[in-house]
This record gives structure tokens, sequence and C-alpha cells, in this order.
């Protein structure tokens, strides 16, 4: 509950859409209505004991007043369980208030009427708003709707083989049994009938059937949405998109001191890998599939990875509870996921992705929610303590030069970056093809020679020597400046 000094602080900023007041007296439907507005919203605190005009009367009888708010919540359907309401002094005048947590598991309507909060309005939930929090709050499952035109013949039976096969308990059940039991398939129409969670698992183009069930992932080259990055569309089943977006992201990370003098390979990712995986993998099983015109966004910046997924935080989860609630708003994606051994990164949960990124000295996950969706954002640069308040700062050395995707104006991808990084150590002045083929063992050598030719090209690398005797060299400044005059 609020403490006194926030009821004063509220009542003094007047009705809100998470703050009312009603007279002592009011109705018990009046007062349902407006509970069960907030509930369908954000929450927020009912008062009693002041007028529709804000006149401060105060409450005769504490308890009644509890009483009455706690019936008026008993009345609503489903019952709206609320902590007891509180009473508190405010200008030497009792009040009574009653708070509507944010997250409430239902959704809620007192005499068949949904409603909802905008400003100080209660106002009818549309048929599309009220189908979309049953969603968003679990009442409704967008999994287990069947698609009207999807067929047997439209999943990937192979793929199905395979997972089943490798199923626990399951006796001898046959694929089409377990795919029923799991929640995959489903009886229509007097036929089975493929669910929205057996397309977007096992459908063999599950795009066709269900648009933007999608990753797009993109690394741009600073820390701004620019022309320069490199992207790619994540489709096919949801465990072909999460296998493809951790190539994108050990392809995309940069990583940090790859090289020492001797050449020796040692990688530290930006971001932790497992953190920057748990986050794909929630954002794929938690997303809200109903929503069609958005995608699960991927993007990482010079300073920052955004993990966007559509939809709000499901059921009674809030940024509040976000790091103990557990809710999961596709249960049998989860379970699928789970008996393919996804589990182990779901299973971290917000808490593990924090102590991920304090063990490698970052930021803690920044959240934030929006009508739209839920987005994570993990940062890799922590300012040093007094860095911005420094007006003569030290002459930045060579080994200190900051990589953020970008080098004298030109894009340059994370196996570039590793090759700069190494020549800015003072104490090497040269690197070969087969140092980098060294560095980056799963690579084929003619994207290694590109990678060196796109630095040439770019006046950033010189080539020195011929065929099996040449290396590179870092262009001098002065020297790409003059070359880029010329031209």
């Amino acid at each position: 509950m609020v403490s006194g000094n926030e009821i004063q602080s509220l009542y003094e900023q007047g009705r809100s859409e998470r703050f009312d007041w009603l007279p002592e007296k009011a109705t018990e439907a009046i007062i349902a209505e407006r509970m069960v507005a907030m509930a369908n919203t954000a929450g927020g605190q009912i008062m009693l004991g002041v007028s529709e005009d804000g006149t401060l009367n105060g409450i005769d009888t504490v308890d009644d007043a509890v009483d009455r708010l706690i019936q008026a919540a008993l009345d609503i359907t489903p019952p709206l369980i609320i902590p007891v309401p509180q009473s508190a002094t405010l200008k030497e005048k009792q009040v009574v208030v009653a708070l509507i947590p944010a997250g409430m598991p239902s959704v809620y309507a007192y005499e068949g009427r949904y409603l909802k909060r905008e400003q100080t309005n209660n106002l009818p939930l549309s048929p599309q708003e009220l189908r979309r929090l049953m969603l968003e709050r679990g009442e409704l499952s967008y999994e287990t709707q069947v698609h009207p035109t999807a067929t047997l013949d439209d999943l990937d039976w192979d793929k199905i083989r395979d997972y089943v096969k490798n199923l626990r308990g399951t006796g001898n059940s046959d694929e089409k049994t377990i795919m029923i039991q799991r929640g995959c398939l489903t009886q229509s129409g007097g036929e089975h009938r493929p669910t929205n969670a057996g397309i977007l698992l096992f459908g063999k183009a599950p795009q066709h059937f269900i648009r933007c069930a999608e990753i797009a992932a993109v690394r741009f080259a600073g820390d701004t949405m620019t022309d320069k990055h490199n992207r790619q569309d994540i489709g096919g089943t949801l465990i072909d998109q999460i296998k493809r977006a951790e190539t994108f992201l050990i392809d995309h990370l940069r990583k940090d001191v790859t090289l020492s003098d001797t050449m020796a390979r040692s990688e530290t990712y930006e971001y932790p890998l497992e953190a920057a995986r748990e986050l794909v993998v929630n954002a794929v099983a938690h997303r809200d599939y109903s929503i069609a015109g958005d995608t699960i966004r991927l993007f990482i910046y010079g300073n920052r990875m955004e993990v966007h997924s559509p939809g709000r935080l499901p059921g009674p989860m809030t940024l509040a509870n976000l790091k103990d609630e557990r809710f999961s708003r596709n249960p049998i994606i989860v379970q699928v996921l789970a008996d393919m051994h996804f589990i182990e990164r779901l299973g971290y949960g917000v808490d593990r992705v924090i102590e991920l990124m304090k063990q490698q000295n970052l930021s803690e996950p920044m959240f934030n929610e929006r009508n739209g969706g839920f987005t994570v954002t993990l940062q890799n640069r922590v300012e040093a303590e007094g860095d911005a308040e420094s007006e003569d700062p030290a002459p930045t050395k060579s080994d200190d030069v900051v990589f953020d995707g970008t080098y004298r104006g030109h894009a340059i991808n994370p196996r570039q970056e590793s090759t700069l990084k190494y020549l800015h150590k003072t104490s090497n002045t040269r690197i070969t093809n087969s140092d980098l083929q060294q560095l980056f063992p799963d690579v084929h050598p003619e994207t290694i020679r590109r990678d060196l030719v796109d630095l040439v090209n770019k006046d950033i690398l010189v080539k020195m020597g011929q065929k099996r005797g040449s290396y590179y060299v870092l262009r001098r400044e002065d020297d790409a400046s003059q070359t880029e005059a010329d031209s």
C-alpha cells in the first residue's frame, strides 16, 4: 500500500488513470465498475472519502468502508482478489484506500460489462480489445487455435519423427498420438488438424500461415539505426530460428581481445553469449504470435543489443515482478522446446542473464514495456566514474581505440575488427592471411581473403609482398586522408 505522504501527493495531483476517489456512500456498483476498469488496464488505487468534485469529506466508519470495498471486488466476475483496503489520515480526515495491483491474471467484468480505464474515464472494451486482453492474460490461447486452411500435409513429418524418437516416457505411442498429447494437433470438423503451435514448431512453411512469425536480425555499424548494416530475416520453424539466430550472434557480436602477441586465440564476446542466447530463446518462446504486423527484432548496435518481442508481458507478469514471476503465454511451445533441450536456456530466467552480465562487469539488462511489445536492452560499455566530467582527457593511445562497427568512417564486420585490434597493439605491425585463418578456423579461407581485400580497398590496410610471402599493415591515417583528398 502507499504511504500517507504518497496518498497526499496523489490527492493533490488529482484523478488519473491509476488513481480515483469516491464518496463514502458510493454504491458498490460504482466501486466495482472502477475496479474492473483499473484491473483490465494497469491497476491503481481507489480512495473512499472524497466527493466527485474533489472535496475531502472523510469517512465515519473505517470498518464499513473496508467491507464495502471488499464486497464490490467480490461482486466482479471473476472475483477480484485484492489486498485488504487500508485506512490513512489525509488533512486530519480518515480515508480508506483499495489497491488494484497491476498485472492481474484474468479479464474482469461487472454485470457482463468489460471496461477499461482511459484517463479518468471507464469505457467499454471493444471486441478486438477484449480478445487481445484475453490473449495477453492467457484466457484465450492463440497457440491452441486451428488455422482455417492448414492440414496434416503442411507439417514436416520427418522433423516430427526426429523429435518423437528422442522423447522418453511415451511408450509405443505413434507420432500422431504424441502430437495430439503435446497440443500440436487437435480434432476439428471430424479430422485431425494442426494447431498454430504445431505449424510454428513443425510446419513446412510456417510463415505461409502465420506471417511475421520470424526474427529480423540486424547488425548496425554504429550506435544508431543507419543504412550501414548487415540484415538477416530469419524464418522457418521456431527451432530453426533459434539455431540461425545463435549463428547470427556468433558471427556478428564483436569479440574483445581476440589475439595475443603470439596469435593465441582468446574470445570474449561483447556480451555473455549465453545471456544473448537466453534473450532470443525467451523471445521465441513467449512472444505473442497473434500479432501479425511485427516480428521479433534482434538489433545489435555499437553500444547495445536490443531484443524486442511483440506483445506485452503475459498474465500476471509486470516489470516489477519480472525477476521472480514465471508465466508462459505459450505453454505448448515451451514444452516442446524443453523436450528438445532448449530448457537449459529457458530455465536461466532474468536473474541468470543479470548474473552473467555482472560477471563480465557490464550493467544489468534494461526492461521496457510498451503497448506494442516488450524490449530487453544489454549495454556493452560502462562509463568509468569521472569520465563524463573530465575536461582534459588523456590522449588516446592506439591500444585504446574504441571499435563500434566502424573504422575511419567505414563499416567493418567482426572479423575485420579482430584484424584491426591486433594491429593496434603496439607490439604488432603486420598480420597475414594464415593468422586470420587460425583465429577463425570455421570461416572459409576465401571469406578471410575477401575481408582483407575489402580493408585494402577502404584504404585501411596496405598489402605488402606477393603471394605466400604477403602480409598486411595498417595504412597511416595521414596517408589515408591524402588518398581520399586525391580521389
